[in-house]
């Protein structure tokens, strides 16, 4: 059985968060990055985000009233990406205020941000969130933690 090296990972998180070139792949150039860096799209769920039917965002996704994925760019600006194999996000990552409630978030995606809804990325949160009339959903900078597992 083979697997990716940690030099790979690491370039492939790279090419995915911060659209940096993935060198040594093919060409010289390697995979390149976006001429346009393009966009990940947040979504909040209230169970489980994925199964062996779904790998879309929309699967039990948060419904609360004002809720919206929320989109960020593939730049170094928003992500990093450490020598550990972990990405954080770089700013605050704000959800828009609940005008409703209560809804409990469990789960967290990132996916595509057009109509295809494709799930990319998923994970359980480390608490749940409880969404109440007036709290606004956030991801502090630094606390949106990912892995290439």
């Amino acid at each position: 059985m083979a697997a990716l090296t940690n030099l790979a990972e690491l370039d492939i998180l790279d090419l995915m968060f911060t659209n940096v070139a993935f060198p040594d792949i093919g060409d010289v150039g390697g995979l390149l990055p976006s001429a346009s860096p393009g966009t990940w799209a947040i979504a909040l769920h209230t169970g489980n985000a994925i199964d062996d039917t779904s790998t879309l965002q929309t699967q039990v996704e948060a419904a609360y009233s004002g809720y919206v994925r929320q989109v960020v760019v593939r730049s170094v600006a928003q992500w990093t990406v450490g020598g550990d194999g972990l990405v954080d996000n770089d700013n605050d990552i704000d959800f828009i205020i609940s005008t409703s409630g209560p809804e409990t978030e469990t789960d967290v995606s990132l996916g595509g941000f057009d109509s295809s809804n494709a799930m990319q990325i998923f994970g359980t949160l480390a608490a749940d969130l409880v969404v109440n009339n007036g709290v606004t959903p956030s991801f502090a900078a630094g606390a949106l933690d990912i892995t290439a597992a």
